[in-house]
């Protein structure tokens, strides 16, 4: 296929049509609204329209359509169209009907297409005679016109009841899948590990089939409740990236139970692209360095946490949309080295975060159980003990959080613990450099 030249006798590439004005409001949940201002003309009557340009994912049936000023003209009928040109659709097409075959050797065939599939076609010639001409010596392929039901783009079909004939400004506003976007943060901790300068990206990504230029961009961060649905179809490809840092980034206000971001600029959010723009003026922030053994999570290893509050006491106290963290920490010579990365759910102001940077490398842990008592059929007792062995250079302290499922009693422990919930407890464990400390407790269980 890759050495076929389609030709028609209509032109296939069509300019994009520019709205007098779009705005485009992109949710964390693979959803765009846009809101389009285009002069459309209308005969008065009844009528037809295209309404092209719009994106190969739109929800046809969110379309609302309005006129400015005091003229009326209604909707009767809306169908969507999204059978797009292509060579396989053009052979389909084209099944009992005449077309132009030439070869790399220049030779011409002409005759009745029979059938076609990915690597062949087969012709009946005007004598009668069968060819089977293999697409891979085929250089270019003739077609009288471009048949009914084929459009270069997706186009909304409209009959439309119009009180006037003339050009007036229409808005038109619909749904569309394929736009996205969520928060990226990048945070660089100092060398005494207490303080994280911390800057704020919104990814946004467009594969909605549509480039929506010099558009009014909001961005809305939260969980909206949607119907269920059935996607259509699912764009593949790769996404370039842009940045775009030069300018203020958005504006954030309350918005019903949501955070709505707005760009006080003007933007273009082009098709199979990534966009990034700041989110936030960067911020520095105090934080903790803390280590948490979970046994449920992992029986082995001891995970390095960032703790921090979303404060403005901190530095932040911003809201901060759900995304990924990224935690970076300059080597002596000046070169960045990645710690970890993690992802936070939607975060107000003054809520604690706990970014997981990794696994500690100088620290291990084992829980074991040491023995098991059954007391009768529904109690039984277990003696529990955990060991964390510090093999860094300098004390640390270590947090054990560990689940407690059912109906459950702590009998004894040689060290204090907060009871979290009905279901967790929590030791705070402090090891000298290279010492092991092992926590004991029993634990009984009552099987209700």
């Amino acid at each position: 296929m890759k050495n076929l030249t389609l030709i028609t006798s209509l032109l296939l590439i069509s300019s994009v049509v520019i709205a007098d004005e779009i705005a485009v409001t992109v949710y964390n949940s693979n959803l765009g609204v846009i809101s389009e201002k285009r002069t459309l003309k209308f005969d008065k009557g009844i009528g037809r329209l295209q309404f092209r340009d719009v994106p190969s994912l739109i929800d046809a049936n969110s379309v609302g359509f309005t006129v400015e000023g005091n003229r009326n003209v209604s909707i009767l009928e809306q169908n969507y169209a999204f059978d797009l040109v292509s060579p396989a659709q053009m052979y389909q097409k084209y099944i009992d009907k005449e077309i132009e075959l030439i070869d790399k050797q220049g030779k011409l065939y002409n005759g009745i297409l029979l059938a076609s599939s990915s690597n062949a076609i087969t012709i009946q010639e005007k004598s009668g005679r069968i060819k089977i001409v293999l697409l891979s010596h085929v250089v270019e392929v003739n077609f009288p016109s471009l048949p009914d039901g084929l459009i270069t783009r997706p186009t909304l079909f409209w009959k439309y009841d119009s009180d006037f004939s003339g050009e007036a400004l229409c808005e038109v506003s619909y749904q569309t899948s394929g736009l996205s976007w969520s928060a990226e943060y990048v945070g660089l901790l100092n060398s005494e590990e207490t303080q994280l300068d911390l800057s704020g990206w919104a990814a946004i990504n467009n594969v909605s089939g549509k480039t929506y230029k010099d558009a009014k961009l909001k961005l809305v961060a939260g969980d909206i409740h949607r119907a269920q649905q059935y996607e259509r179809v699912v764009l593949d490809g790769y996404a370039r990236k842009t940045l775009s840092a030069a300018a203020p980034g958005f504006q954030e206000k309350v918005f019903f139970e949501y955070h709505l971001y707005t760009l006080p600029r003007k933007a273009t959010v082009a098709d199979k692209e990534i966009k990034q723009i700041s989110l936030f003026e960067p911020a520095r922030a105090k934080v903790e360095k803390v280590f948490v053994y979970e046994p449920e999570r992992n029986p082995k290893q001891v995970q390095v946490k960032l703790r921090f509050k979303n404060t403005s006491e901190t530095g932040l106290g911003m809201p901060l949309p759900a995304g990924r963290f990224r935690i970076f920490q300059a080597d002596d010579d000046g070169s960045r080295i990645l710690l970890g990365e993690d992802r936070i759910k939607h975060t107000p102001i003054n809520e604690e975060l706990n970014i997981t940077v990794g696994n500690a490398f100088d620290i291990a842990a084992e829980e074991r159980i040491m023995n098991q008592n059954r007391i009768s059929q529904k109690i039984e007792d277990r003696d529990m003990e955990i060991e964390i062995r510090n093999r860094k250079a300098e004390a640390v302290t270590i947090e054990i959080v560990k689940k407690l499922y059912g109906f459950w009693e702590i009998l004894e422990s040689d060290f204090k613990y907060e009871k979290k919930d009905a279901n967790t407890i929590k030791f705070k464990i402090k090891a000298r450099a290279n010492e092991k400390v092992v926590v004991k407790y029993k634990v009984r269980y009552n099987y209700r």
